[in-house]
């Protein structure tokens, strides 16, 4: 049973979801009125909040904020009548749990009610929020999003406790994972934990980054400052000044460009290309990636000096076959949004799915998870997620021979010894699953670095991302 206020200026939408919810079990309010609606959050606990998106008085968005600052565990969902992205985008960034389209669905309703009472709300752990409400200092502070849930495991509450200790500081922070384990989303809420929350929160995958237009990307560039150079550019450590700048697959950067970073990070400040003139700047780094730095330094590709101005403090992200139990709650996390996304409503997973769950692998981790669960629940006609939806390659991974699994370690990486499959049925599948054991075989030996991947198959990023898509690997 949930508290629930609705926040309408529309006498009938009131009126009708009162009475809905009531026969459903919960206790609801309505009002009217923004500006009454915020007086009902300072004297009363409410779990959710309805709140249309245009009122008389004032608009939903500001109406977010407030309760934000009144009630910081109490979610807010906007109501609109504008079946617009934009709209959605923009209460979504300033905190908002969801957002439903009129004309009201009761099923959609009740479905956005259920996830926002089993959905852990971020509670910044301030003096204020620990007297309003008597909470113990030892708490920490959760953040799921519809990428990324944290688990209930002791390896999911390990990881919590990590991040919610580091997030308060200036630390910078080396994030170490598989490829997919979710290593922006720790990134992402170490940013929103910290006192740096209202700043930008700029990521940068480096592996990206060619060398010749790295240090303009990362330090911006002068009019005329070479061939090209038509206009001034900010560089993203501008953009993200005040706030926290992640720079993914780090080391992939040249040995000049972290140089220059180098100096960013000693001086704390830079100068675009082309430039004569220094500009200050405030920015928290964070960096992953996934293998070992302190390898990367004994091999000569990243400077020693630039390791220990970054290892503060690190964090080891589990992989997902490391989770134990949470995999089934990741699982069932993707299900719910994916049968939003689809306009679905399969309840679960089959027990034989769920037992293959909890065998399989999982080499791309939860980024895996949730493209094998999306094409899975597109197959799914009946209540329940059945073993003939999963795609093929995941039900007989067994086939693959593997030495040892995939380290976390990127210096402890295993060689795979792929066997062909028994039964293939013409030249096209053979030839489609040579070409996904040529990738995976890739990604182990190159620990899931997509460039050095792209570069050693002899095709660019994009068709690999692509192929990968294909293969659902």
């Amino acid at each position: 049973m949930a508290n629930i206020l609705v926040i309408d200026d529309n006498l009938d939408i009131c009126n009708l979801l009162k009475r809905f919810l009531t026969t459903k079990g919960h206790q609801v309010e309505t009002t009217l009125s923004g500006k009454n609606g915020i007086e009902l959050v300072k004297s009363q606990s409410f779990d959710l909040i309805l709140c249309d998106f245009k009122l008389r008085d004032i608009e939903g968005p500001d109406i977010l904020q407030e309760v934000k600052k009144i009630s910081p565990e109490t979610k807010l969902a906007i109501i609109t009548g504008y079946s617009d992205v934009r709209v959605a985008v923009e209460v979504m960034k300033k905190g908002a749990f969801d957002y439903v389209v009129k004309p009201l669905i009761p099923d959609e309703i009740l479905s956005l009610i259920d996830r926002a009472m089993n959905t852990p709300t971020l509670i910044p752990v301030t003096e204020e929020n620990l007297e309003k409400k008597k909470l113990k200092t030892s708490e920490t502070p959760q953040l799921d999003t519809d990428e990324y849930i944290w688990g209930k495991g002791e390896a999911s509450k390990s990881l919590l406790k990590e991040v919610s200790l580091v997030a308060p500081t200036n630390f910078s922070v080396i994030i170490y994972g598989e490829s997919g384990a979710g290593k922006e989303n720790i990134a992402r809420t170490i940013h929103n934990l910290s006192e740096r929350k209202d700043k930008p929160f700029v990521p940068i995958d480096c592996g990206a980054l060619t060398r010749d237009l790295a240090g303009s990307e990362l330090w911006g560039h002068e009019k005329g400052a070479f061939t090209g150079a038509q206009t001034a550019k900010q560089g993203q450590f501008e953009i993200a000044d005040g706030g926290t700048i992640f720079l993914d697959e780090i080391a992939n950067l040249s040995y000049d460009i972290q140089i220059g970073l180098l100096r960013l990070v000693q001086e704390k400040k830079l100068r675009r290309i082309g430039g004569v003139n220094d500009k200050t700047i405030d920015v928290r780094i964070i960096v992953a990636s996934n293998e070992n730095l302190k390898d990367s330094v004994s091999k000569g590709k990243f400077r020693e000096d630039l390791f220990y101005r970054f290892n503060e403090f690190t964090i080891n992200v589990p992989a997902l076959r490391e989770r134990g139990k949470d995999i089934m709650l990741f699982a069932e996390h993707f299900l719910s949004a994916a049968n939003i996304e689809l306009k679905k409503d399969v309840k679960g997973f089959s027990k034989e799915v769920s037992e293959l769950f909890m065998k399989y692998e999982w080499p791309g981790n939860l980024r895996e998870m949730r493209n094998i669960i999306r094409r899975s629940l597109l197959l799914t006609d009946g209540d329940n997620v059945e073993i003939s939806a999963i795609p093929h390659e995941i039900v007989h991974a067994n086939k693959f021979n593997f030495q040892g699994e995939p380290s976390q370690n990127p210096s402890n990486s295993s060689q795979p010894i792929v066997q062909k499959q028994e039964e293939l049925v013409d030249l096209k599948e053979i030839a489609a699953q040579a070409e996904a054991d040529a990738i995976k075989k890739a990604l182990l030996e190159n620990n899931y670095n997509k460039t050095k991947v792209a570069k050693q198959l002899g095709i660019d990023r994009k068709t690999l991302f692509n192929k990968i898509k294909l293969h659902n690997i």
